[in-house]
């Protein structure tokens, strides 16, 4: 069966500057990952610029992508680095030169350690360096944003880094400190799409938003789940509602047996139980569409697709969940759900934050050992889906 999606549909893919350049002075550096990996050079995306443009523009018309804020101020309320401006600006203008569009994120889960060491977002009384820096940020390289995303998925940001403590700055269990960071981020957010309007003022601004279909399968799971469902998709989602579109990313159905069931902690289980899984997670896609029917009802602002992905070394696997995801995605824009556009995730294989290089999500994989990159099929498959803007699925889904 064909689906064909709506002319002026946005097709992306999507990066993190941290996870793809070599670390720079912000607190991720150095972090020893599951796999054994140390948080370093990562993909070495900063010594493969022009290769990794060639890819870029090759996958889809538009690119999802963050700048490293260590990287650029390296004091409060400190100039930018010319070096990195001068790198980031000849990034942005050869990707303009190629015709390709931008969705420019301004905080993706890591700080300078300046910011960081005077309590990052815990600390209120630091909003005004995160805000200089939403400024600066505007005046250097607004010009080439053509969508901006203040926040990525600020709800995995705190969760795990203040309640479950695998992230900077490992604090396990601090629920109130975990509501003093929502609460100061929200402001950050508000704020920042008051800056970025005053320059700016057509340029859509948005938030990106993780959603996970949380299920209560056993006692107390029931309970556990509904407490998950709760804080992360309405409480944390209700504090973001400054935006012209709703970013949402989904990866997982994630069942609680009375604790949560991922291929991370507990492998070979999911198999056990019957369930369809990447190496991470749970993998049932038609759930983001009833996700998306949740969201819009909440919200009724149009919606983007910031990251959507499957953690997987098999070319082919990958292949299927695109076209599954798009199966469901293109059912509820039939629904009369204004989906706009969707980024998958991830252009290039990168450093899955605190679990390593061996969790790939890569269109272009990369051999780790030598930094060779390579195209695969799931890559070439979106591309031609991209310039089609239509693709062949399975009416069985």
């Amino acid at each position: 069966m064909k689906i064909e999606f709506p002319k002026n549909f946005i097709w992306g893919t999507s990066t993190a500057a941290y996870q793809i350049e070599s670390a720079s002075n912000h607190d991720w550096k150095g972090v020893k990952c599951k796999d054994g990996t140390i948080f370093d050079k990562c993909s070495m995306h900063d010594s493969h610029r022009e290769e990794d443009l060639e890819y870029i523009c090759q996958l889809s018309p538009w690119y999802r992508m963050s700048l490293d804020w260590a990287k650029l101020q390296q004091t409060p309320f400190g100039e930018f680095d010319p070096q990195a401006v001068e790198e980031y600006l000849q990034f942005f203008e050869n990707l303009r030169k190629k015709g390709e569009k931008i969705m420019l994120v301004l905080h993706h889960f890591t700080n300078p350690i300046w910011f960081s060491k005077t309590g990052g977002f815990e600390n209120k009384e630091n909003n005004p360096a995160f805000l200089d820096y939403v400024k600066k940020m505007v005046l250097t390289f607004g010009h080439f944003a053509d969508l901006w995303n203040t926040f990525n998925e600020p709800m995995v940001y705190i969760s795990n880094g203040w309640i479950m403590g695998n992230f900077p700055p490992f604090k396990k269990g601090k629920i109130l400190l975990a509501r003093r960071v929502l609460k100061n981020i929200s402001q950050c957010h508000n704020e920042a799409y008051d800056i970025i309007k005053t320059r700016f003022p057509e340029t859509p601004i948005g938030i990106s938003k993780n959603t996970v279909k949380f299920v209560g399968e056993v006692f107390p799971g029931h309970i556990l789940a509904k407490i998950f469902d709760y804080w992360f998709m309405d409480y944390g989602s209700k504090h973001f509602t400054k935006v012209d579109f709703q970013g949402l990313s989904y990866y997982c159905r994630m069942p609680f047996r009375p604790l949560p069931v991922t291929e991370i902690d507990n492998p070979g289980e999911l198999a056990k139980l019957g369930r369809r899984h990447d190496g991470m997670w749970e993998y049932k896609p038609e759930e983001f569409y009833h996700i998306l029917h949740r969201f819009w009802k909440m919200y009724k602002k149009p919606i983007i697709i910031t990251e959507s992905g499957v953690c997987t070394h098999d070319a082919n696997f990958r292949i299927e969940s695109i076209k599954e995801y798009l199966y469901w995605i293109h059912k509820a824009i039939e629904d009369g759900i204004d989906v706009r556009g969707y980024f998958h995730w991830s252009t290039i294989d990168n450093h899955e934050w605190n679990l390593g290089t061996a969790y790939k999500f890569g269109l272009v994989s990369i051999n780790f050992d030598t930094m060779e990159r390579t195209m695969t099929s799931a890559g070439l498959f979106l591309s031609e889906v991209s310039k089609n803007n239509s693709l062949e699925v399975n009416e069985s889904y």
